[in-house]
């Protein structure tokens, strides 16, 4: 099975950064699109940013100008660079792909999720 590991979530204050990584490791074939989900608490889950196989990303108005999607397609690696963060980013944001782990069929997978807090 696909494996999806994140790390680098934490508490910083307003106008601090933080860089989040997800890798993804098992038997993959090929990956279309990896991204960010994050649901804060009382609130829908929410598309933050993504990055398809050709490299246009896709970002949440909210967070369009502070936050940078890339990708490490060498080692199946995907990142988010938040900056300016507010106390409105802060939720549990979760790292997902959507990959093949062979050369016919298409599937979605999750990572378990980071917490990040921005608090004054």
């Amino acid at each position: 099975q696909v494996q999806l590991v994140e790390s680098g979530g934490g508490t910083v204050q307003p106008g601090g950064s933080l860089r989040l990584s997800c890798a993804a490791s098992g038997r993959i074939f090929s990956i279309s699109a990896m991204g960010w989900y994050r649901q804060a608490p009382g609130k829908q889950r929410e598309l933050v940013a993504s990055i398809n196989s050709g490299g246009s990303t896709d970002y949440a108005d909210s967070v369009k100008g502070r936050f940078t999607i890339s990708r490490d397609n060498a080692k199946n690696t995907v990142y988010l660079q938040m900056n300016s963060l507010k106390p409105e980013d802060t939720a549990v944001y979760a790292c997902y792909c959507n990959a093949k782990q062979s050369p016919w069929f298409w599937d979605d997978y999750w990572g378990q999720g980071t917490q990040v807090t921005v608090s004054s």
